[in-house]
């Protein structure tokens, strides 16, 4: 029997969609709450169908425009970096799934402030006057940053990618958290920085070919990082200036707003206009 979508109430008046790989965590606040939640369950019913049906397209390194809304958003983050990067569509899947259930959360009534939280990613509404508070947190559960975020900074999302993540990477990075315009840019921008915070060559990296682990992985026999034994604090900086290059290059062509990288107990931060709060 095919898998049918998960709706479930969360404490905080919140809520909960699943289905297959994806997990959503959803708020709102403002006079359109009740009808932004039941679109939000509605259009999320379709959305992994959706997804399925376009994938050998989203899997590939493509200039074919897809078809479908989340489809469409994927392609749109990810073709400004295609000119420098190996990239496909999925490098912006999780975010771009956040984007389009909370589009039909916009569309359904007002609202204050609203989130989808899909793993991490996540698309953003704020009202003027309204602001979100978010901690960025280190694979062990350390907190090593806060973002606050008011209306008007051009914050729609929030994107955290690196090694022991739910996709694979080709870099070395705890985590890398992006803000940017779009959750499905920061996504894509999470993804390619976490990439470039590594240590070529290096004996304490282990590697594999990505469909060695996953034989239909979008990266083919690209080597993806399968584990990091010890290295030092310089070199965990040496890495993350490595992302942190890429990060400022895409701040300066408008791709993102700003970037937090964490390595080793060392983090590096991109902060280009708002306050970012550094634990």
């Amino acid at each position: 029997m095919r898998e049918r979508p998960v709706s479930a109430p969360l404490s905080g008046g919140r809520l909960s969609l699943r289905h297959g790989p994806i997990d959503l965590v959803i708020g709102a606040d403002g006079p359109g709450r009740a009808a932004a939640l039941q679109a939000a369950e509605t259009r999320f019913a379709t959305i992994l169908e959706e997804l399925c049906a376009e994938l050998p397209l989203l899997r590939r390194p493509t200039a074919e425009r897809p078809e479908g809304e989340t489809a469409r958003r994927m392609w749109l983050a990810t073709r400004p970096h295609a000119a420098r990067a190996f990239v496909t569509p999925m490098a912006a899947v999780a975010g771009a799934v956040a984007e389009t259930v909370l589009s039909a959360m916009r569309r359904a009534g007002p609202l204050a402030r609203a989130y989808v939280n899909n793993g991490g990613d996540i698309a953003l509404h704020l009202a003027p006057g309204e602001t979100f508070d978010t901690a960025i947190r280190a694979p062990d559960g350390r907190e090593i940053g806060r973002f606050r975020l008011a209306a008007g900074g051009g914050f729609g999302g929030v994107a955290t990618s690196g090694r022991g993540g739910r996709s694979f990477s080709l870099g070395i990075a705890e985590s890398v958290t992006v803000l940017a315009e779009t959750a499905a840019a920061a996504d894509a921008a999470a993804t390619l920085i976490g990439n470039a915070v590594d240590l070529p060559g290096h004996p304490a990296i282990a590697r594999a070919p990505a469909r060695s682990l996953a034989p239909d992985s979008d990266l083919g026999e690209r080597l993806v990082v399968t584990g990091l034994g010890p290295i030092s604090s310089a070199e965990a900086r040496a890495a993350l200036a490595a992302g942190l290059a890429e990060a400022r290059r895409m701040r300066d062509d408008g791709l993102i707003r700003g970037a937090l990288l964490a390595l080793g107990g060392e983090t590096l931060m991109l902060d280009p206009e708002e306050r970012l709060a550094h634990a």
